[in-house]
């Protein structure tokens, strides 16, 4: 039998009983439909006529688990080592025991409270969230349920000042400094403010991607837990698994030739301290960010500076995206909108001296 509940006008919650599980309990499949209420009935009746949903008796943690399966093979090291640790935590809760069918918004957003009530920081409530939400939906494509719970559950977050950009004499300060710990460290600095990339991508930099003016960022370098000899470093594809290639500045190109002249006859790889790629922890670690400056800062905030610095030079965002990596420059728009308002802000005010000038 189903039931009918309106969440809010011309959005409808549909729940149909679909039996019992392997233990007795009962489950339920639910989906969420807009338009009017006879609408509504026609797409419960249409639920009721369906077959019992492959989902009945699966836990949310073995949910997880089969979203995890089926996209093991397209994620990279380092996201599968992520996902697989947000996956224990969410087995590890009393939400991983509830089966799926039965899972409600309210399991939801009171395992949020757990979650802070633990101690546990916004961004990785966030996470955890994120593969709960992912998984779910994984189950209604694969028609295990009707609706994503996760995806209407209220997330609470602490409203945060956005994080600063470093300042260009900051950026010239600990590059400096770096300078005087290793060469190589100030190049994986400069590299890392002019063209934007990851630390992981520096990591996995070969003398070879240099060409001319232009730098070629196609893989990172990932740790895998190894043997009592220490992790296994892997060479893999970028984060988002593009091929960039940007530009670099005369001084920047003069710098990597001058250390390329020293070590590109021994080593193909420009921080590795052996043949292999370095580790992410090596000549590319955010200790030399800490010299002489603020110890906030950490080395991913100099791509942070090389992006909110184009965009606020005027650079288009879609040029700025592909210098990033970012696959959908939405993303770009998304993580750097206070640049962009600084930007606008800007050309209004150059708009507004040449109305000036005019009237003078």
């Amino acid at each position: 039998m189903a039931t009918l509940r309106e969440r809010r006008p011309g959005v409808w919650e549909i729940r149909v009983f679909t039996g019992r599980d392997e233990a007795g309990r009962p489950t339920q499949v639910s989906k969420t439909v807009r338009g009017t209420k006879r609408e509504a009935k026609r797409a419960a009746a249409a639920l009721e006529s369906r077959p019992a949903p492959k989902a009945a008796g699966r836990t949310v943690a073995e949910v997880v688990d089969a979203w995890r399966e089926v996209n093991d093979g397209v994620w990279s090291e380092a996201t599968r080592r992520d996902y697989a640790s947000r996956a224990g935590a969410i087995a590890k809760d009393a939400i991983g025991a509830i089966a799926l069918a039965r899972l409600g918004v309210a399991d939801v957003e009171r395992w949020h409270a757990r979650m802070r009530h633990s101690g546990l920081g916004a961004a990785s409530i966030r996470s955890r969230h994120g593969v709960l939400r992912a998984a779910i939906a994984q189950a209604v494509r694969w028609e295990w349920v009707g609706a994503n719970v996760a995806a209407q559950a209220r997330l609470r977050q602490a409203r945060q000042a956005p994080r600063g950009s470093m300042s260009v004499e900051e950026v010239q300060a600990v590059i400096a400094a770096a300078r005087e710990v290793d060469p190589l460290a100030a190049l994986a600095l400069r590299l890392a403010a002019v063209a934007g990339a990851r630390r992981a991508e520096l990591a996995a930099l070969r003398w070879d991607d240099v060409d001319g003016d232009k730098l070629t960022i196609d893989s990172s370098v990932a740790e895998r837990r190894g043997d009592e000899d220490g992790p296994e470093l892997i060479d893999q594809p970028t984060k988002t698994a593009n091929r960039r290639t940007v530009r670099l500045d005369a001084a920047t190109v003069a710098e990597v030739e001058a250390r390329r002249a020293e070590r590109a006859a021994a080593l193909p790889y420009m921080f590795s301290i052996d043949e292999g790629p370095a580790s992410a922890r090596a000549r590319v670690h955010h200790q030399p960010m800490r010299a002489g400056i603020d110890p906030k800062w950490r080395l991913h905030d100099l791509r942070h500076w090389s992006a909110t610095m184009a965009i606020g030079a005027g650079a288009d965002v879609r040029t700025v995206a592909g210098r990033l990596g970012h696959a959908n420059p939405a993303m770009t728009l998304r993580v750097y909108a206070h640049a962009l308002d600084a930007a606008d802000q800007a050309v209004a005010e150059q708009l507004g001296d040449l109305l000036d000038a005019g009237e003078s």
